[in-house]
């Protein structure tokens, strides 16, 4: 009995070592990066950057408004692109399929400085990062419209399934104090992940969570060491899988290769849940922001895994200053 509750106790220290040394380099990356970006928000960057969008919302079939609400999601995040959306003052309601398209748009290109940052300590570079999410956001967003248009689906005006009451000015302090909630509730989330992650491989369930996935993971091309952060990553978003990807590096269970094509696959397509619901609120259909998403994010990796460049091995394959 003594000795089982020892080893239970060394089993916990060692997975609060774990999800300190992991969090501590999620919080290196956070923090300069969301000064640098509320920096740049103050001094009119994210005005700057819908001015240079909008060209491109007419070729996705949307107002030039709408280059805001991108922006804004661009540089922060989903909930400041909704709230620029809330209060955008439309000459007329967009149709369910525009913003079907702009949901597609905030899915799959948003906090980028942060998300990028983090993909970057992990082994992803910036080219690589920017390439394939504002890509395949542009392409995927295209084509949704493209089918949308030519068979004339979705065209009647989308509702607003909720709106909130609170206005988006806040002041520094308050946006100090928004960061600072978030940055202290990252550490139990890890840290429960990191549990969870622990007891699978005690109950034996990892294994068959690597069975089940692994015709996935064998289209994506992505090795069956990367499953767990694979699925945590899907559902509960870009910045808790890159995080734990960082902790398998270093361990060396997981290569480069697979790193590279793991989170490009959740660069399209993370946190299935709660993002899908958000988007949902705005009115958008669930054919675009979930189906077409996941189905576009299968097809991109599993053809980008077949490119040359990721098929050398993990020593070559694409660093943080290569990709």
């Amino acid at each position: 009995m003594t000795t089982a509750l020892l080893k239970a106790g060394q089993e916990c220290s060692q997975i609060i070592k774990e999800t300190a040394r992991v969090y501590w380099t999620l919080v290196k990356v956070m923090v300069p990066t969301l000064i640098a970006v509320k920096l740049l928000d103050m001094i009119g960057g994210t005005e700057a950057l819908a001015y240079l969008l909008s060209p491109v919302m007419q070729l996705l079939g949307l107002p030039d408004a709408i280059a805001l609400v991108w922006a804004a999601t661009l540089l922060t995040n989903i909930y400041t692109g909704m709230m620029v959306f809330f209060n955008l003052a439309l000459e007329q309601p967009l149709s369910v399929a525009q913003v079907s398209v702009l949901g597609i748009l905030m899915l799959l290109a948003h906090s980028l400085p942060i998300e990028g940052a983090v993909a970057r300590s992990a082994g992803v570079g910036w080219r690589a990062t920017l390439s394939i999410r504002i890509g395949g956001a542009l392409v995927l967003g295209a084509l949704t419209n493209l089918i949308y248009s030519h068979f004339e689906l979705l065209q009647t005006p989308s509702t607003l399934l909720w709106r909130p009451e609170g206005s988006l000015d806040t002041s520094l302090a308050e946006w100090a104090l928004n960061q600072a909630e978030t940055l202290l509730l990252i550490f139990p989330i890890i840290l429960t992940l990191l549990a969870l992650l622990r007891l699978l491989q005690l109950l034996g369930i990892e294994r068959l969570i690597h069975y089940l996935l692994f015709p996935v993971l064998r289209l994506l091309g992505i090795g069956k060491a990367a499953a767990n952060v694979t699925v945590i990553g899907t559902v509960l978003g870009l910045t808790f899988g890159a995080g734990l990807l960082i902790r398998e590096a270093r361990s060396g269970r997981i290569s480069q290769r697979d790193i590279f094509l793991t989170l490009s696959f959740l660069g399209l397509c993370h946190s299935l849940i709660e993002d899908t619901l958000l988007i949902m609120l705005l009115g958008a259909d669930l054919s675009a922001i979930l189906w077409a998403r996941l189905a576009f994010a299968i097809l991109a990796i599993a053809i980008l895994a077949r490119l040359a460049f990721v098929q050398r091995k993990p020593d070559t394959a694409p660093t943080t200053d290569q990709a």
